[in-house]
């Protein structure tokens, strides 16, 4: 018999379909209570236009067990370490190369740039690490567009956050 975890765990990003939300990091607990389930998620970030369809999706598929809470939790705040390995993999079969391993985040004011970080972003097609940025913004908020100079594909970025 499944959990509610293995049953919420199987529902997709709706921006990123090869993602569920559990590959994602998005999906931070499913618990029930006296026939009530509440799952808590947090989104990739505050803004998020998936975010309604994520609650509907859960909902959706927890519905059969019992009445259905969703919550949005942002804190603490999603970070592209959340995306477990599964959903990197998934990522770069799916053509978009993942995000790299941030790690811990210093507690105290954080230092502003205006440039760019310098990105050493490896092509997922071809594996060559000598790619460019075409653009910062890709077709959704949290990806890039890049190129590969060495097989001239053009491919999405998911943003280090």
């Amino acid at each position: 018999m499944s959990t509610l975890w293995d049953v919420a765990s199987e529902v997709t990003d709706p921006e990123m379909p090869m993602l569920t939300l559990a590959d994602l990091g998005v999906l931070r607990s499913v618990d029930q209570q006296d026939g009530r389930i509440t799952a808590t998620i947090t989104p990739t970030y505050a803004g998020c236009p998936a975010l309604d369809a994520m609650r509907d999706d859960l909902t959706a598929r927890l519905a059969e067990f019992g009445e259905v809470e969703v919550r949005v939790s942002l804190t603490p705040p999603w970070t592209t370490d959340l995306i477990s390995d599964e959903g990197r993999r998934k990522l770069a079969e799916a053509g978009v190369a993942p995000p790299a391993h941030i790690g811990p985040r210093a507690v105290g004011p954080v230092p502003l740039t205006l440039l760019a970080p310098p990105a050493r972003v490896t092509c997922p097609r071809c594996g060559s690490p000598d790619t460019e940025e075409l653009s910062r913004f890709g077709p959704t908020a949290c990806t890039a567009l890049r190129r590969c100079p060495a097989c001239r594909e053009p491919f999405e970025h998911m943003k280090d956050i």
